[in-house]
């Protein structure tokens, strides 16, 4: 490792040491640090044409705030924040934005959420705690290059970010970021790379190089398979590269980042056959010791899977992260809710009741409500989380799955509801990739498909009725999809089984213009327009026998 490398951990892990401190020694004045938390963004809120067009004032309390401002979504934000980009003045908070960050969506519906310096500031106190709880709880971290996520945006979308970089790096302060890439094994620019395609070459081969890779933190774990797949698909084109230290004919596309060189690694993968090898990545990564990414709802099998191929690697889940701020994030063992950085509130899932963070009950399922830097108040998020305990007075979180759901005909079949039901399912060696709701699922009819993950040469045909069945006896005890079904307004539910469903869902997903890196698996879908054709094929050809089934 180098002197650089070594430096930036030892220094940062004493920037970050205080922060750390700071968030386990206030955990017993949670409503004080939330009260004043409020007042400071009230402060700066007040100040703003957004603010002064909600008549918000300094010097609200708290519950001034929660009876006066009403509950928001992005799209109460929409237009300000289009003007906001238009004119390069601050409209919703009284702070210097220095980026905006597009959310996953359509293309057509991307939310641009406005990074301001107060903003970064408090997703930096949270990221200051985990960062400074790994090297304490792992110190072996301080003992080699690490890999934090580069979530490159799709290629059609970068010249609307103005060559802004999607950097879990930047999420820190200036000085600590600045000692954070000094211990970084791919530089950031590979982002800047013509295609997505191309950003994904130059990370792997600046990983593959890097012998002493000791930390890898992405965000989803079929993000991360799928890399590993891509190194197998490549290994001949990386071998070739890392050799001779060029990008080869991949080189004017590359925006000037320079090519490693690894003989080392050349020879590995030039004899490795591609297939993803627990034995092969140990020997690739012989210092890998840490991997965080998600694991809970949807992303609970495939991050098995992830640590199943890198068992040598101590592994640790993300906890709740999203585009419009922080909920919680890993820390001594737990998820406790990150109280220094947002403003929160909580609405309870079965009465609708809206609650301050100190009285929240144990077992309690609830949605968060953000008040943060961007600028957004009392924003109501789609993702529900239960209460499983507390550090000191702060709430820790468990992610369940998103509030939000389907309602193709009148069925209303939420999220959380096809998480229920996937996790019942009897998957044998099978994946689950998601419970897609079609509006033409076959003949016209909207209806709803499990989609699957199976290895090759399995008997696809019987465990797509099996799995049919399951998922339409799971729906019908719903109501309201129940009576669809009896009215003949949705078909039965179907199942597709494919060897490598996975990718074809996540190239749906970047064809509907979403962020590469942070796609989710979820368990529930609505895709709209057409059926890519390696479903329907499989859809018309299994639709009478699964209807039989049902």
């Amino acid at each position: 490792m180098g002197v650089a490398n070594t430096l930036g951990h030892q220094l940062l892990r004493v920037l970050v040491s205080p922060g750390c401190q700071r968030f386990e020694r206030q955990v017993d004045d949670l409503e004080s640090v939330q009260r004043a938390l409020l007042h400071r963004w009230l402060s700066v809120a007040a100040r703003s044409p957004q603010g002064r067009r909600d008549g918000i004032s300094a010097d609200w309390s708290w519950e001034d705030f929660s009876r006066r401002m009403p509950i928001r979504g992005y799209g109460d934000y929409a237009q300000a924040i289009a003007t906001q980009r238009e004119t390069r003045r601050g409209e919703l908070i009284d702070s210097p934005v220095m980026r905006y960050q597009p959310t996953s969506g359509s293309t057509s519906a991307v939310k641009w959420v406005p990074y301001t310096k107060q903003f970064l500031s408090e997703m930096d106190a949270a990221i200051t705690a985990w960062v400074g709880d790994l090297y304490r709880s792992y110190p072996q971290q301080a003992g080699g290059t690490h890999y934090w996520s580069l979530s490159w945006i799709p290629t059609q979308m970068r010249e609307q970010t103005a060559g802004d970089i999607n950097d879990d790096m930047k999420m820190l302060s200036f000085g600590k970021r600045a000692l954070a890439y000094l211990t970084q094994a791919a530089p950031q620019e590979i982002a800047l790379a013509q295609t997505s395609d191309d950003s994904l070459f130059a990370t792997l081969a600046w990983l593959a190089a890097d012998e002493q890779l000791g930390f890898i933190s992405v965000w989803s774990p079929t993000f991360a398979l799928g890399a590993l797949e891509q190194l197998g698909t490549w290994r001949n084109e990386l071998a070739d590269c890392l050799s001779r230290g060029s990008w080869g004919a991949r080189t004017p596309r590359m925006a000037g980042v320079k090519c490693p060189k690894s003989p080392r690694a050349a020879v590995l993968l030039a004899r490795w056959d591609g297939k993803p090898d627990p034995a092969f990545f140990r020997e690739l990564w012989p210092r890998l010791g840490f991997l965080s990414s998600w694991d809970t709802a949807a992303a609970a099998p495939w991050a098995a899977k992830l640590k199943r191929l890198l068992p040598q690697a101590h592994f640790q889940g993300k906890g709740l992260w999203a585009t419009e701020g922080v909920v919680t994030f890993p820390f001594q063992g737990r998820f406790p809710l990150a109280y220094q950085s947002h403003v929160f509130e909580f609405e309870d899932v079965q009465t609708h009741r809206i609650l301050p963070p100190w009285e929240l009950q144990l077992g309690q399922e609830v949605i968060p409500i953000l008040t943060t830097g961007t600028g957004f108040a009392r924003y109501r998020m789609s993702d529900v989380v239960r209460v499983d305990g507390w550090l000191g007075e702060v709430p820790c979180l468990t992610f369940l799955g998103r509030n939000d759901g389907v309602d193709l005909v009148g069925e209303k079949i939420s999220a959380t509801t096809a998480q229920g039901l996937l996790d019942g399912l009897k998957l044998a060696d099978a994946l689950p990739v998601t419970l897609l709701a079609l509006d033409d699922s076959r003949g016209h009819i909207p209806g709803y498909v499990l989609l699957v993950e199976v290895p090759d040469g399995a008997d696809r045909d019987q465990l797509q009725q099996q799995l049919s069945a399951q998922v339409e006896r799971g729906l019908q005890e719903h109501f309201h999809y129940k009576l669809a079904r009896e009215l003949g307004q949705l078909g039965p539910a179907l199942c597709v089984a494919l060897p490598r469903m996975r990718d074809l869902y996540l190239e749906q997903c970047r064809l509907r213009g979403m962020i590469e890196g942070n796609i989710k698996i979820e368990p529930l879908r609505h895709w709209s327009g057409n059926v890519p054709a390696a479903l329907r094929e499989v859809l018309d050809a299994n639709h009478s026998t699964a209807a039989q089934a049902a």
